[in-house]
């Protein structure tokens, strides 16, 4: 067992064993924000959920379906200072094409900055933000499979530094409904700038190969899942130069057990759901992100960072929910979101005036 994980790592992706570190070395890194408050509270980057979430086709092209028709769906988040993110996105199913369709803006702004010269004397202000406009569309090609992609265009605009991206996500999803059975991979972030923010200066855009499970317990209203990030390389543990050196034997690095097990982890996001009532109109979530918890806990200091929870409901036609994701022991966030399906209000119409 301890061989074969890495050999799937190695057979999916490229293992760039030799940069371990990934924050901070692309661009666009707002695309894998979290798009709704419900994935937030499943630990950032949920992509099993088949239902009639629309945010999730944000993530996961492929669980877009005719149940989502006519949904919209308002989603923000409040970060660190001054800090906002969210998403904003319409479902529209096509019975001629049985193909259902996304539309879709990512956008995140970074407040207000002080303009200063060397001297530190404050010169003016200026604003920071970025944005993606997404269109998606799936379809299924077999009973329990489904295939899906979107198409994100990029802006980003930070002071007088511009520029454009285009990428891709394509996804699959393999379901057994009647067992409450999800499988499914995303590549996410195919694509690359289109325009630099400074001539001859092109950077990478941030790929990411994920893939996840999840299951429908028979007997409790609960879904547990599973999903494993950055599958594109196996080695996600940072180089501290400050840390002891390594003992080396022959001339190679040693590699703790402690240390395989870390980076094992890292890789795999651990949720749960539970569903309430007949209608399942109440929710509970929480999950656990080691990744999260390595990356941004203080040593020798305990917090909670790495987990993340909420709660959903859902009142006559509108559902609500709540996600708070804990990174930091400097701060948490909030996220909110809303969503309702402009054809239920059709039918309210149409049934009044059978009356």
């Amino acid at each position: 067992m301890n061989k074969i994980i890495p050999i799937l790592f190695l057979i999916t992706g490229l293992s760039n064993t030799a940069n371990a570190q990934i924050g901070g070395s692309k661009v666009y890194e707002f695309l894998n924000l979290p798009a709704s408050a419900r994935i937030t509270a499943l630990g950032g980057k949920h992509i099993t959920v088949r239902d009639d979430d629309l945010a999730f086709a944000f993530a996961n092209p492929a669980v877009l379906s005719d149940s989502m028709h006519q949904q919209i769906t308002f989603n923000h988040s409040f970060h660190l200072s001054d800090i906002g993110q969210g998403y904003a996105g319409f479902g529209n199913h096509s019975k001629k094409l049985n193909t259902t369709f996304l539309f879709g803006l990512q956008y995140i702004n970074y407040g207000d900055f002080s303009e200063t010269d060397e001297f530190g004397n404050i010169n003016g202000t200026f604003k920071a933000g970025e944005y993606a406009l997404t269109v998606g569309a799936a379809r299924s090609i077999y009973e329990r499979l489904d295939v899906g992609a979107n198409v994100k265009i990029i802006s980003s605009q930070l002071e007088s530094y511009n520029s454009f991206g285009l990428a891709t996500d394509l996804s699959a999803i393999y379901h057994i409904d009647e067992k409450g059975f999800v499988a499914t991979m995303v590549f996410r972030n195919i694509g690359g700038q289109l325009a630099t923010y400074r001539d001859g200066n092109k950077e990478d855009i941030p790929f990411e190969l994920l893939f996840g499970i999840s299951k429908r317990l028979k007997y409790l209203p609960f879904r547990f899942s599973i999903t494993a990030q950055h599958l594109e390389r196996w080695n996600l543990l940072y180089d501290n130069p400050n840390s002891e050196e390594n003992t080396f034997f022959l001339g190679q690095e040693t590699v703790t057990s402690n240390e395989w097990v870390d980076n094992l982890f890292r890789h795999f996001i651990f949720s749960g759901e539970f569903l309430f009532g007949k209608k399942e109109n109440f929710r509970l979530r929480f999950a656990y992100n080691h990744f999260r918890k390595k990356e941004l806990s203080v040593r020798n200091l305990r917090s909670l960072a790495g987990f993340s929870g909420g709660i959903g409901m859902k009142i006559k036609r509108f559902r609500f929910a709540y996600g708070l994701g804990v990174y930091h022991l400097g701060g948490s966030v909030s996220h909110f979101s809303i969503a309702t399906n402009l054809s239920e209000f059709g039918k309210r119409k149409r049934a009044a005036k059978g009356n």
